[in-house]
């Protein structure tokens, strides 16, 4: 770094940094030349985006963001389906659950499960996904049904590792939870959906997702857990892309259905 900084100084003939025990630090000339870079990089970035929303052919790639568990359980169903009515799309998926920065293309478009805040962004509102307790049918045949929310405390549990977010929301319906409540613990989602499969104990997850899996039965059907809010985002200025529009509009669709068939309860305990 030091070396690529030496040569670019060298070649515009000014000093950037400063160099001290700390690191380096911007000269005024340094900070000049930053902000003008950066708003060079901010007029590339619009001029692409609108020479892309000008777009008219429904080919070419459109690249998706979504959390880990739609990404890997929910989106390839639906991609599957996009490619054989739109063979000449190609897909790109971002898997994660960091909020992607579409105003930089990081993706065309957003699955987002918190409305995004950005001005320069359009968002519609897809469905709110119930999320339930839930195990596998093989675990509950072994340990037995809980009734009630109390029953919990003696099962194995699956939970975060360090986020407090079910502790949290079971703290409200009156029933004390700490970490180590949780027998087996993880932060990725993935994993975390694998262990309620392979029947390790009762985790929590997205009603449909639980409902079309034939391993999976939810429980405790009354114990009222919060929703999950989908939204889909792309940037305003290529919302006119027939490309992008067409595979958005697609996934409104295939979002919509899939959070509908919540409704249908198939795998839940009766």
């Amino acid at each position: 770094l030091g070396r690529h900084i030496a040569e670019l100084e060298q070649a515009l003939g000014v000093t950037l940094f400063r160099r001290g025990r700390r690191g380096y630090a911007l000269t005024e000339a340094g900070s000049t030349l930053y902000e003008r870079g950066r708003a060079v990089s901010e007029q590339a970035s619009a001029f692409s985006l609108l020479a892309l929303g000008s777009v008219e052919a429904i080919e070419g790639t459109v690249r998706i963001a979504a959390s880990e568990v739609v990404a890997a359980y929910v989106l390839p169903e639906m991609t599957a389906q996009l490619g054989a009515e739109e063979p000449g799309i190609e897909v790109e998926i971002v898997a994660s659950n960091q909020v992607e920065n579409l105003l930089r293309r990081d993706a065309d478009i957003a699955i987002r499960m918190v409305k995004p805040a950005q001005n320069e962004l359009v968002a519609r509102k897809v469905a709110d996904i119930p999320l339930r307790a839930c195990a596998a049918k093989s675990y509950l045949d072994r340990r037995g049904r809980p009734s009630e929310p109390g029953d919990l405390a003696g099962h194995d549990l699956i939970g975060f590792d360090r986020s407090d977010e079910i502790i949290r929301g079971f703290a409200q319906f009156g029933v004390p939870l700490t970490r180590n409540a949780f027998r087996f613990r993880t932060d990725n989602q993935i994993v975390l959906w694998e262990a309620v499969r392979a029947g390790n104990g009762i985790g929590f997850g997205q009603e449909p997702l639980a409902d079309r899996d034939p391993l999976v039965e939810t429980v405790l059907p009354s114990l009222a857990l919060p929703t999950l809010p989908v939204w889909l985002a792309m940037h305003r200025d290529v919302r006119t892309s027939v490309r992008i529009r067409r595979v958005a509009d697609f996934l409104y669709e295939e979002l919509k259905r899939y959070s509908a068939g919540a409704a249908s309860g198939a795998n839940s305990a009766r």
